[in-house]
């Protein structure tokens, strides 16, 4: 679900999560570069082509062969594995056109390789995550004087690391999970216990006030997970804390917003949506309570998705769509929709609302064959690209992957077959698979982030072959890290589940 650094922007601070009205500077790490027009004669012999060829497709589709399917993702995986092993081993991305390597920080902290042990795992390839396992416990050092974005090495590094543990039961993986997690514990220390965005691996110091839900709503699945495997309720206390106090901050009509103060905790943007910088929030208060079986969990989800539903869907022409409202009046402030809210039938699938998922997926996947492939943002009531970048993420496969499980509807295996010929036609490269600059015209940019071989690849996977995992045993953190639950240690105490303020 996979929600926050900018996806596709160089440097440390590349944004995961996307928020068109999110201030740059406080937007999570998936916000696009701003908005721009798309040339219209361009967007239009596209879309007649894109329609052109479907509408000739449009004869009964054959039947999916589910193995061949998932032999076909695996081999596609592998060329991208092996894209970066040839050209960028040990460090943290490859550069898939020119063919380099790339760290965020300027130094590596093996984010490709921790991002993707798991999947390794699941697709049997044992040799190749052997190898990547070793690479992880013999360099993967944090004892680094860098300042490091808390949303994403939690999702990414700390995720990464404690599935691969319970996957492979490397010990050397739990301590530096353990290491990592008592790294990241200054990031909580503000007024409020809202994390702050950045907190430096050595030293502890922390910066970065502006914030939002998707950073501090998205750290218990890790650290409860964490807290659960070591005995140490520390870990779970922080991270329910900052939960909990995003979600006391919540209107009186049930939103949350887009921006907040962590020392404040006051509200710097009340533009409320499923989007990038409010996405995973919404995730972890189901996924917190199908975990650990948390009730205060489980009672925030239910106080907030009937105000989801109620002032960010939107019904046009027959289609279910969710789009922006203000977090204190419920008035609508945009009808945009995009790769990163393509999460949300996942989400609702799992929370037990499949009907609704299923329009909304619907919707997701018209998105998706307006040009072959999604934008990163489409106004659904004009059906015009507000951004036009694909950054290879996963959210859309993810809630396919979903419905397939709850309905076992074929629909959605054929769903996943077109978005997977696609992905492959138009983001193949020679060493792996790039981004693309415009879905319109289908060049290509620079970019293979770890999450397409972390969530991407393995949705994929799991849609075509899902008896590889046992989906009732797992749950998944937004960066597709499968986490198990844990029984209490007999060592440890109670564990403190937090404040609930309520």
């Amino acid at each position: 679900m996979n929600t926050a650094g900018i996806r596709g922007v160089q440097g440390p601070d590349r944004q995961r999560a996307l928020a068109i009205h999110i201030d740059a500077k406080m937007s999570t790490m998936r916000k696009p570069p701003t908005r721009f027009a798309i040339p219209a004669f361009l967007a239009l012999l596209a879309a007649l082509s894109c329609n052109c060829s479907r509408a000739l497709a449009a004869a009964p589709a054959a039947p999916v062969n589910s193995a061949a399917m998932a032999a076909r993702v695996k081999a596609e995986f592998l060329h991208a594995w092996n894209g970066y092993k040839r050209y960028a081993w040990g460090h943290d991305e490859l550069k898939p056109l020119s063919r380099k390597p790339f760290d965020w920080y300027g130094q590596s902290l093996l984010m490709t390789p921790v991002d993707a042990l798991d999947t390794l795992v699941l697709m049997g390839l044992h040799k190749q995550a052997d190898e990547d396992r070793a690479l992880i416990d013999a360099r993967l050092d944090f004892d680094k004087d860098i300042y490091v974005k808390v949303f994403e090495i939690n999702i990414r590094l700390l995720g990464g690391l404690l599935s691969g543990y319970q996957l492979t039961h490397d010990p050397i993986l739990l301590r530096k999970a353990e290491d990592l997690g008592t790294r990241l514990l200054p990031a909580f220390d503000s007024p409020t216990g809202l994390p702050y965005r950045y907190v430096n691996l050595k030293t502890g110091k922390v910066r970065g006030v502006d914030s939002n839900p998707a950073e501090t709503g998205t750290l218990i699945l890790e650290f409860g997970t964490l807290s659960k495997l070591t005995g140490n309720p520390v870990f779970y206390a922080r991270a329910k804390r900052a939960l909990v106090a995003t979600f006391d901050r919540r209107s009186k009509i049930g939103l949350v917003g887009a921006g907040l103060d962590v020392e404040t905790g006051k509200w710097t943007d009340t533009d409320s949506s499923i989007s990038g910088g409010i996405d995973s929030y919404d995730e972890y208060l189901w996924k917190c309570w199908r975990l650990f079986g948390d009730r205060d969990c489980l009672h925030m989800w239910r106080a907030s998705i009937p105000a989801i539903n109620k002032y960010l869907a939107d019904e046009v022409d027959g289609e279910l769509w969710y789009g922006h409202a203000d977090m204190d009046t419920g008035k609508r402030t945009a009808s945009d929709y995009g790769a990163l809210d393509a999460f949300f039938p996942g989400l609702l699938a799992l929370s037990g609302d499949v009907k609704r998922a299923a329009r909304l997926q619907d919707s997701s996947f018209r998105m998706w064959n307006l040009h072959g492939i999604e934008p990163e943002v489409l106004d659904y009531r004009t059906m015009k690209i507000v951004y036009d970048g694909y950054a290879l993420r996963p959210e859309i496969v993810e809630s396919t992957f979903y419905l397939y499980h709850y309905t076992h509807d074929p629909k959605y295996l054929r769903m996943g077959r077109t978005l997977f010929d696609d992905f492959v036609k138009y983001c193949r490269t020679d060493a792996g698979y790039a981004a693309l600059k415009s879905v319109v015209t289908k060049q290509k940019r620079d970019d293979m982030e770890s999450f397409v071989l972390a969530e991407t690849f393995k949705y994929y996977w799991l849609l075509f072959h899902p008896q590889s995992i046992d989906f009732d045993a797992v749950t998944f953190n937004t960066e597709a890290h499968p986490l198990r639950a844990v029984p209490e240690r007999k060592d440890a105490g109670p564990t403190d589940h937090g404040p609930s303020n309520r």
